[in-house]
């Protein structure tokens, strides 16, 4: 696959085209956009498509290559493409099969393998929402969920039926001319007598007993869904499936790791990412419990899902621009206010000498993205299109002007130049003052003045523009370059402009626990605490008195969410502070909370659940240990490339000799540790004092 041999002139024409004719709905983009600057978007795929047939006379044919190798090009040729974040929604009544994806058809049901479930829930026709009990260690919205939300619903009514008729209940039929597959088996091996693939799932109910049948692809079992409605179901009951297309990491990988038995231990009825919804609830939660529970890397599961509404479940996925959303900082005993709001930091001045300059920290850095996207989504479009014309003024003047050489004069006749300029401050040198011979000017200043309707003939105007008795040094100059800037202001064609959306952003601070959190977070304090975000949490900084605006107030908008982590066990920092102890939410994941993790292991994912459970049991049974110091489920991944003696051996024996240290009987705790986990060594000559006493 190869795109055509076109340029950018021809991509331009296309574009010209498609404005007069349109996009045929089997040409609309499904993955990526192409925006212009002007807020118009197009199917990248077409585009290219188009291009050829104007500039070599082709048919407009899009499928030479695929989406991937179009964006790709586009961008390289400098076209901003942007990713489609679009869900579609199944619905599976008695009578219909509907979906709001116009390229869905019962015609071709394998179309299923290029889809991920995002969502899925039965409806009864009164409106009530009912979504699986989903078991410990199964894996939430998979291939699998929706049709064991209809055995959940309707297990009684299967349970009942004959072995004939749960043999002959057609479960899929993936195109009209092939064979129904059937048949609902009480085993694996019942099933596989029937075929011999690991295309199936299990239900476990009633003690044991199990219903085994065919599942693929996300929509392999619809056909075994409705039959479910016809049957048991009360008229206008319906399940509902939320999918969208899969990327190109999943797309490739196609690994059907859904195939996985339902244990139907300890089962618990969630939302489909439970912890996201506390999140959304609370604000500000922490994760806490033992080692290798999965706790940083669920922070950054519920992450993922809050900045994409559920578009993507895991970090990885996430767009570039989405994953500047989510923020990461590791806690550590030296860490303090400086790394993580604002401090001093050295500085090699221009002159070659050393210095210091204010600089924000990471945590200031990310809210200060998402306060800009909160303000802005908020404002009128008349508002963005004055904040345009300014940014665009200011870009254009600066870029015409000779840093250092260009003069200016303020009113009263004293030169100054223009030396440099940043996002932040406008640098100037004043020859003629014998006392100061350079200043920073505040950028933001000259930007407001530019975005006001107000007019500014006098230095006195600008004073009164910011609230001020007395008019600064600064001023002056800011009065001078102003005028400069709407001298040569140009008028340009409208924009279309679009008011920007409101995002949400996500800061993980990992091992929370670890730093000493007064010296960190400082005034924060009171800017976190959910009750007071936004303005009405707003605080002066610690270095405010070096800011551009020594008035400038900081708080945390209402779009910005915290994720913190720690282990119970760490006591690196004696004690966490009570006071932000009261503005999070503290859940415990425990050992066995998310065994999920371990379908990475594959095959070995039951027996490693089998070990951990029983050597967890030994753990909580020992005098002076408790579930604070229980294996979690994220050290048993290294049983991809170990085996379950060298787990133990390299890993898991070390920590927990260093948890029993100078307990009585050492020797012997350990002895049972090791039984329980099932390690073959002998020990020849030791006896166990807890079982001869």
């Amino acid at each position: 696959m190869a795109i055509p041999k076109i340029k950018k002139q021809d991509i331009t024409a296309a574009l010209q085209y498609i404005d007069a004719h349109g996009v045929p709905v089997q040409h609309q983009s499904t993955r990526y956009e192409l925006i212009t600057e002007d807020g118009k978007r197009y199917p990248p795929k077409y585009v290219i498509a188009v291009a050829a047939h104007l500039t070599n006379g082709t048919e407009i044919a899009a499928d030479t290559f695929d989406a991937a190798e179009a964006k790709a090009f586009l961008q390289h040729e400098g076209f901003q493409i942007e990713e489609k974040q679009q869900k579609y929604e199944l619905t599976i009544s008695a009578d219909q099969v509907s979906s709001t994806d116009g390229r869905f058809t019962m015609d071709d049901l394998s179309l299923g393998d290029h889809y991920k479930p995002l969502d899925t829930y039965f409806e009864k026709a009164d409106g009530t929402v009912i979504r699986r009990k989903y078991s410990r260690g199964e894996r939430r919205n998979t291939n699998q969920t929706m049709p064991r939300i209809a055995c959940q619903i309707f297990e009684k009514q299967l349970a009942a039926l004959s072995i004939e008729e749960k043999e002959a209940f057609p479960v899929c039929q993936y195109k009209p001319g092939n064979p129904v597959i059937r048949g609902i088996y009480s085993s694996v091996n019942a099933y596989r007598r029937y075929r011999n693939t690991i295309e199936y799932l299990t239900y476990g109910y009633d003690d044991g007993r199990q219903f085994v049948f065919y599942c693929w692809n996300i929509f392999s079992t619809i056909l075994f869904v409705q039959e479910c409605l016809k049957r048991f179901g009360e008229p206008g009951d319906r399940f509902v499936l939320v999918y969208r297309d899969k990327n190109e990491r999943e797309e490739k990988s196609a690994s059907h790791t859904d195939v996985t038995p339902d244990t139907l231990v300890q089962s618990v009825e969630n939302a489909p990412n439970p912890y996201s919804a506390m999140l959304r609830a609370s604000k500000n939660i922490i994760f806490r419990g033992a080692p290798g529970t999965g706790k940083t890397y669920l922070a950054r599961e519920i992450a993922a899902d809050i900045v994409s509404d559920g578009y993507y479940d895991r970090y990885e996925d996430l767009p570039d621009e989405q994953k500047q959303q989510v923020g990461f900082v590791q806690f550590h005993p030296s860490y303090d206010y400086t790394d993580f709001v604002e401090g001093l930091r050295p500085k090699l001045n221009g002159d070659g000498s050393m210095g210091f300059a204010l600089q924000d920290g990471i945590f200031k850095k990310f809210i200060d993205c998402a306060r800009k996207n909160y303000e802005d989504s908020s404002k009128s479009q008349e508002m963005i299109a004055k904040e345009v014309s300014a940014q665009d003024a200011l870009e254009e003047f600066f870029a015409s002007i000779q840093l250092g050489e260009d003069e200016f004069r303020t009113i009263t006749g004293n030169p100054f130049f223009v030396t440099g300029i940043d996002d932040q401050h406008i640098n100037i040198r004043i020859p003629g003052n014998a006392c100061v011979d350079t200043i920073s000017l505040n950028m933001d200043e000259i930007r407001k003045m530019l975005e006001s309707d107000q007019k500014f003939d006098k230095i006195k105007d600008v004073t009164s523009f910011f609230g001020k008795k007395f008019a600064t040094q600064a001023y002056s100059y800011d009065f001078v370059l102003y005028k400069a800037i709407k001298a040569r202001m140009k008028k340009h064609a409208k924009k279309n402009i679009n008011r920007e959306k409101r995002k949400n952003y996500v800061f993980i601070i990992d091992e929370i626990n670890r730093g000493e959190i007064s010296k960190i977070f400082g005034e924060l304090f009171f800017a976190i605490d959910p009750g007071y975000r936004g303005e009405a949490g707003a605080v002066s900084t610690q270095y405010a008195n070096m800011h551009a605006d020594p008035d400038e107030i900081f708080y945390i908008p209402e779009n910005v969410y915290l994720i913190g982590t720690m282990n119970d066990i760490d006591r690196s920092v004696d004690s966490f502070d009570f006071a932000m102890r009261r503005r999070f939410r503290f859940i415990e994941i425990k050992a066995n909370d998310r065994l999920e993790m371990l379908d990475q292991i594959g095959e070995k994912k039951e027996e490693a659940i089998r070990r951990m459970t029983a050597l967890n049991q030994e753990i909580a049974n020992a005098e002076e240990l408790n579930e604070n110091y229980q294996i979690g489920a994220a050290y048993f991944l290294k049983l991809q490339t170990l085996s379950f003696d060298q787990l133990w051996t390299d890993c898991l024996r070390p920590l927990l000799q260093e948890y029993i240290h100078g307990m009585y009987d050492e020797s012997g705790i350990m002895q049972r540790f090791e039984k329980a986990y099932g390690y073959p060594e002998t020990h020849n000559g030791d006896t166990d004092e807890a079982t001869e006493n």
